[in-house]
């Protein structure tokens, strides 16, 4: 069997900026900021104090009492998104052969707020306080198959934990599964929730977050000259992939076609990037040469773009060299600038954006660069959402651990 083609038919999302794909797309290309002061526990004492959280967020809108008490609040987003991808597609699961329906959803982490919780009881009440749904609710596998038990799907269900490149390798796997015929549909994507004492504290040892706590909406600032740390955030994004002629069997709505795949490690350090970026660069040429694309045909790219000093000068080298004198011509940038860093969430959200601006013809801002970088000197599309002619699309994630992945989508053509 040759490659099959594989279009995306629906999205769903959660984030900092608007608990649909709508609001969401609405409030990026709008410029608007996600981040303020962290709410959920008292920040005071920790050295960034700031980040995106999912705000007005009921799981009793979606979830019985009961249900949602055995889910973690990373659960809850993913199936929440997935429902959402669901519906836009048009999928019905009860028309279709259910083992042909898979889910390959990942989180970075898992819930570090129920491992907290849990070592608490265990350490004031003793091991017999501790729950019984402490394993189901924390391990990262559960979303997937929460995702699964919720749709109904019983094809190949597996998740991805490649810290801050889960969301693309979700995505880019999920694409491997039905272009070799194993699934028609896949449910993907990346689901987090980790803005908690543990989650923030853990990177505020690593001093990787902003610590601009009096300007919260002002921190996130890729490629700025002033940028200082990356904020923490949570949310989801899950897309339906499909093969091209299922979807048109069922006369489904097409957003685009994803032609490309690139992974790469690093092979250098547990949290830095390569200081040359050439393994990134990689990831980027895989995914071109799988598409079988030139660089030329590529207009828009949604950066990784965290905040931090290493990552953005590097990808900034990285882009260079796989993209060489046409990187100067690219539409580049990061919305991480108004949501925060979703971690595992962030490759699928990210997807998503790249998907609209395909739809649409518009690349989204990165805003608050005000001061560019030298070492940052590629076009960003500066505080301004762009109206341009978009036809092609890279998705760009790095993950501690030296994790690559790379995404190339297009407008579809019959």
């Amino acid at each position: 069997m040759g490659k099959r083609r594989v279009v995306i038919t629906g999205l769903g999302a959660i984030s900092p900026v608007g608990n649909d794909v709508s609001t969401i797309w609405d409030s990026l290309l709008k410029g608007k900021s996600g981040i303020a002061k962290i709410t959920a526990f008292d920040a005071s004492e920790f050295t960034s104090q700031i980040g995106g959280e999912v705000k007005d967020f009921d799981p009793l809108k979606y979830f019985s009492s009961k249900e949602s008490r055995r889910m973690a609040k990373f659960v809850q987003f993913a199936v929440v998104a997935a429902k959402e991808a669901m519906a836009d597609s048009g999928v019905d699961i009860s028309k279709e052969d259910p083992y042909r329906v898979g889910v390959l959803v990942g989180s970075g982490v898992g819930s570090l707020q129920v491992m907290q919780e849990q070592c608490r009881n265990y350490e004031t009440k003793g091991p017999s306080k501790i729950s019984p749904f402490m394993i189901p609710l924390l391990i990262v596998n559960e979303a997937a198959g929460n995702i699964a038990i919720a749709l109904g799907a019983k094809g190949p269900n597996s998740c991805v934990a490649t810290a801050c490149a889960t969301g693309s390798h979700s995505i880019g796997d999920a694409f491997r599964i039905i272009e070799r015929g194993n699934a028609d549909i896949m449910v993907s994507g990346g689901s987090e929730s980790c803005v908690t004492p543990m989650g923030v504290g853990g990177f505020c040892s690593l001093k990787a977050l902003s610590c601009r706590n009096d300007e919260p909406e002002r921190a996130s600032r890729p490629f700025d000259k002033e940028r200082d740390g990356f904020i923490m955030a949570e949310g989801a994004g899950v897309v339906i992939l499909e093969e091209l002629e299922h979807a048109k069997k069922r006369a489904a709505k097409i957003y685009g076609e994803i032609v490309g795949y690139g992974m790469t490690g690093d092979a250098y350090h547990i949290t830095a990037p390569h200081p040359q970026g050439e393994a990134s660069a990689k990831a980027m040429e895989f995914a071109l040469i799988d598409a079988n694309f030139n660089p030329q045909d590529i207009q828009y790219i949604n950066a990784h773009g965290t905040s931090t000093q290493l990552n953005d000068k590097i990808e900034t080298k990285a882009i260079k060299m796989a993209f060489n004198t046409q990187a100067n011509k690219l539409a580049i940038s990061s919305t991480k600038s108004m949501t925060g860093h979703l971690i595992g969430a962030a490759g699928g959200l990210e997807f998503i954006v790249c998907v609209l601006a395909i739809k649409d013809n518009v690349a989204p801002p990165t805003i608050n660069l005000e001061n560019s970088d030298p070492e940052c000197d590629l076009d960003y599309v500066p505080n301004q959402a762009r109206q341009m002619e978009i036809t092609a699309a890279m998705s760009n994630s790095l993950g501690f651990g030296g994790h690559n992945a790379s995404l190339v989508l297009q407008k579809f053509k019959r």
